[in-house]
């Protein structure tokens, strides 16, 4: 069984910004109970199927697919818009970091996330990390495609 335990902040403006990679995602199910996920990492593609979140752990399973496959399933079948962002991984005392900046309707929106052995793991955190929004669903990726950052208002970074 495939599990993933995440925790997940905002970040401040000062953090390291090296080595970015494009992500084009888009889903073909945005259910709470799960969603299934299409993305396009350069040239490879994924499907991934996740279960509802409880607290910072959910059932996680992950499927490399063909980058043409994938590409068709974006622009085919996925709900519009398709999610895109850069994704930075930084090591930081020995835990990685993935960030997340955004583009189109969720630009200025910056996440990082760590993944855990257990949801009582001691992390330290880096000095670029914001607030808390571990179990957030206004965070989560499956969304911010109904409800996209540059809607929210004001802004809480």
């Amino acid at each position: 069984m495939g599990i993933e335990i995440e925790r997940k902040f905002l970040v401040k403006e000062t953090w390291p910004k090296e080595n970015g990679a494009l992500y084009m995602q888009g889903y073909l199910s945005r259910q709470k109970e799960r969603t299934v996920r299409v993305r396009v990492v350069g040239d490879k593609g994924y499907l991934t199927i996740k279960g509802e979140s409880k607290k910072a752990t959910r059932l996680e399973y992950e499927y490399m697919i063909s980058v043409d496959d994938a590409k068709e399933m974006l622009e085919l079948l996925c709900e519009k818009p398709i999610l895109s962002k850069y994704r930075y991984k930084v090591l930081y005392k020995n835990t990685l970091w993935e960030i997340d900046r955004f583009l189109g309707e969720n630009e200025g929106l910056i996440l990082a996330e760590v993944e855990l052995e257990n949801e009582d793991q001691r992390i330290d955190l880096p000095p670029w990390i914001g607030q808390e929004v571990t179990g957030d669903a206004k965070y989560y990726n499956a969304n911010l495609i109904g409800n996209p950052y540059q809607k929210w208002g004001k802004k809480i970074q």
